[in-house]
């Protein structure tokens, strides 16, 4: 499928009032592949996976890595760089007493994880979905209020509805937005963890939302729809104290 990438970001920007930039993440089996993209900017120093989700979110940047530019293995599990899961990194054994109060509390963390395999990928690029530099990304990424991501899931859901069951790893919550997009094919709603918070520029009131991006479409007809209902964000508030079955009245005809 192609996409008009700028409309469909005005569209999404406009719908959930969103203040940072929709990305999309792609990942490559050949480093040159990534690095043939057009003005691709290579990190000059060490980072996170967050800093370069950051970059890309809030400064707009278009970012391609390798394994060899993440600080540890525990980014570069999660999307399969470097053959990360090592015996070591399986045990968890780097967040014994940081996160965790046991070794086999750390381990189970682990395991928890989403994580694309290794040994496929040697490189990955992150871009500004409205530059379609990566058409078409594996992936697309946005940041927003939980107001914003309920209304994104209704829009989702107004059309072959079904139940969405996330998941919540704690710290390394990246498993549970790109790291299972990637690896399940599903849309995927993360709380960001401290790291993203602390290295990747995330706001206290922010959550994750990664998805393939054939549901960006589906879920801009849904909004589009609610919005005619009168559902559109944000949400005006009624008050608490008001009687609600006028308010009630106009959503549901009838009502009594």
């Amino acid at each position: 499928m192609t996409y008009d990438w700028p409309a469909l970001v005005d569209e999404l920007s406009s719908l959930l009032k969103l203040r940072t930039i929709p990305f999309g993440m792609k990942m490559f089996e050949r480093r040159e592949d990534m690095e043939a993209i057009p003005k691709i900017r290579r990190p000059q120093s060490i980072h996170t996976l967050d800093q370069i989700v950051g970059q890309a979110s809030r400064l707009g940047w278009t970012v391609g890595i390798t394994s060899d530019d993440l600080v540890g293995a525990q980014c570069r599990a999660v999307v399969g760089l470097g053959n990360a899961k090592t015996e070591a990194w399986q045990s968890g054994q780097h967040m014994k007493g940081v996160w965790f109060s046991t070794l086999e509390d750390a381990t189970a963390h682990q395991s928890a994880m989403h994580c694309v395999p290794d040994g496929k990928y040697d490189a990955l690029a992150v871009a500004p979905l409205s530059k379609a530099q990566l058409d078409p990304p594996d992936i697309a990424l946005f940041y927003a209020t939980p107001g914003a991501m309920i209304y994104f899931i209704n829009g989702l859901q107004w059309a072959g509805y079904k139940r969405f069951d996330w998941s919540v790893v704690g710290e390394s919550a990246c498993a549970d937005s790109w790291g299972r997009a990637l690896t399940l094919r599903q849309p995927s709603l993360s709380i960001p963890c401290f790291a993203e918070r602390r290295y990747g520029g995330v706001l206290d009131e922010e959550m994750l939302m990664a998805t393939p991006p054939e549901y960006l479409v589906s879920a801009i007809t849904g909004m589009k729809a609610l919005s005619k209902n009168g559902f559109r964000y944000p949400f005006p508030q009624y008050g608490v104290q008001q009687d609600v079955r006028a308010g009630m009245a106009v959503s549901y005809p009838g009502r009594k």
